[in-house]
Formats: structure tokens, sequence, C-alpha cells
């Protein structure tokens, strides 16, 4: 018979699991540090102790890294909050867009080059760069462009045309300044956007429904700097790797489903908890879900506001849930 101790798993000090997997004792601290990988006990004077499952999961995320996989993504797949399917998509579609920032780039090198004859190759490089850019205000034309065409408004007020755009204009449309890889995405995007089947997935969802059904209590423009100080805390606590059943994010939560209705007890009506959760699925579609990863790959700041969203939504569901077990009859 085995006691407890020896029934006990091996254990490994960081310096030894550094040089087992080829990695640096910095590199696995940090991943403690941040909760990616913690060891799974610790010496009596504090120092860290892996087993193999831990050093399998540090090995997978040397791995993953290598595949140029972002932290917060591996964190998710850890945590089970997003499917290996997914993550394989999206990795794919991210490393598409490189693949193609690289092949732009490498076109104009070599047009630069049979150029050179043609007085300053310099400023040969430098227009041939701007022909391939879209500058601010192409972007802005193109998108009143395609939503007039659309009739994507249809039934909004004018006043609250400008805040269904204020994300994608403020951290897509109003780049001032584009990478290889940025232009790469917006050339999709611009692709995905003239798609009609595109253009009838954004009209399904409906942009209306915010001002019919919520019936907001604030105006456009104190609605969107209000919802925009809400992004900006929940994102900051999302940062800091607060979870979304943190009081931290519960409060900002709390405080910002306010926005979404004229009274205090709407957001929480389970008729209402319905309706708002029937529209977010509509708009989940193959296309709308790949615009929204170009836009993440263009844009660090709406990857982190598609992230709070989430929590968002989250949180909704389980009010739902909340409401609908208040409403079952006791036994």
């Amino acid at each position: 018979m085995h006691s407890n101790d020896d029934m006990a798993p091996e254990t490994y000090s960081i310096g030894k699991v550094a040089k087992m997997i080829g990695s640096k004792v910095r590199n696995i601290r940090y991943y403690d540090e941040i909760g990616l990988v913690k060891p799974s006990s610790h010496t009596e004077g504090g120092h860290r102790l892996y087993t193999a499952e831990d050093i399998w999961r540090l090995e997978l995320t040397a791995t993953l890294r290598y595949l140029d996989f972002s932290i917060e993504e591996i964190s998710q797949l850890f945590s089970g909050n997003l499917s290996v399917d997914k993550a394989l998509d999206w990795q794919i579609e991210s490393l598409s867009i490189q693949a193609s920032a690289l092949t732009n780039m490498i076109s104009i090198l070599q047009q630069a080059k049979q150029g050179q004859g043609e007085g300053d190759s310099m400023r040969y490089l430098y227009d041939l760069v701007q022909a391939k850019a879209s500058n601010v205000e192409k972007r802005n034309r193109f998108i009143a462009e395609r939503v007039e065409a659309g009739d994507l408004f249809n039934g909004v007020p004018a006043e609250w045309q400008s805040p269904m755009l204020h994300y994608f204009n403020k951290y897509i449309v109003n780049q001032e300044k584009t990478t290889a890889q940025q232009i790469a995405a917006w050339n999709e995007l611009q692709e995905i956007i003239n798609d009609r089947q595109f253009l009838e997935d954004t009209k399904n969802t409906d942009f209306s429904f915010i001002v019919k059904e919520l019936q907001p209590r604030y105006d456009a423009d104190t609605w969107i700097k209000k919802l925009d100080q809400f992004y900006v805390r929940l994102t900051k606590a999302l940062e800091n790797k607060k979870s979304a059943d943190s009081p931290e994010v519960q409060a900002i939560i709390e405080e910002s489903l306010a926005l979404y209705s004229n009274t205090e007890q709407t957001i929480y009506n389970l008729e209402f908890l319905n309706t708002y959760m029937e529209h977010v699925e509509l708009t989940s579609t193959p296309l709308i879900d790949r615009v929204n990863r170009l836009c993440a790959i263009m844009s660090p700041q709406l990857n982190l506001l598609a992230e709070g969203n989430n929590v968002f939504i989250q949180n909704l569901q389980r009010k739902m849930q909340s409401e609908q077990e208040n409403k079952q009859p006791e036994s």
C-alpha cells in the first residue's frame, strides 16, 4: 500500500523545467505571474514545483507561441472559453492576412527595383506604397457609399446613425497610419462589404433595434460617450486579468446595463432578455464573424472591445437564466 507521498506525482524545479523544455526561467515565471501556466505546488521556501502535466502545458504554450497565437488566445484555449477549431480558424485567417501583406510588399519592392531608372527611386518607392494604401478620406467615402447603397440605416433616426458605426469608424476607418498587414486586412474587408450576402446579413441584424426596442434614456451623443467610458473601464479590467465573475467587472456591467433601457427594470425583464439575445444571435454569421476577425487584426483595441462585449453577453445570459429560475413555480 502506498502512502499519499508515494502517490504524489514527481515534481521539478523551475530551473530544471527550463532546461528540459529549452526555455528561459523568466518566461516560465511570467506564465505563472499572468496565470497562464501555474506550478502545481511550491516548496516550503516558496519555490515553484512543476509536474509532468505542467511541463506539457508549458511545451504546448511554446508551440502555440511559435505558431503566432497570442497569450490571450492561449489562455482562452486552456480555460475552454475558445474551442480548438475556432482558434485554428482564427490563426489561419490571421496568418493568411500576414502572407497577403508580405506578398504585397514583395510586389512593391520588385516594381521599385525594376523602376530604378525612373529618376528618384526613393520617390518612386514612396508612390508605389501610397498607391496600395488607403487613406482616411478614401475609407470614409467607401463606407458612406456602402451604407447608402445597402440602405443599412432604414428606420434609424439620423442622430443615431453615427453611433451605430462609432467603434468601426474610430478604430478602422479613421486610422491615420496603416501597416502592410492592416492594408491587406482592409482590402479583404472591402471585398466582403461589397458582397451582397454581407449586406443582407447586416440588414438582418436591424440597426434600428437599439432605438425601437431598448428605448435608451439618453440622447445619442450622451449614450455613445457613456458607452465609451464603460468600455474603457471594462477593457482595462480585462487587461489586468480580471475575470468575468470578479466584483470589479460585475460592477462595471451592472452600471452599463442602464444604457440599454429607459427604466431600471427593463433590462431584467425575461421577455426583453429573450428578445435581446435573439438579436445578438442574428449578428453572428460567417461573413460578419470574418469581418470581426479582420477588424481585430487591424485594431488591437477592437479585439479588447470584442472581449468586453463577450463578457457583457455572458452576464446577460446569466441574468436570463436567473430570471427563468425565478419564474419557475415552487414544487
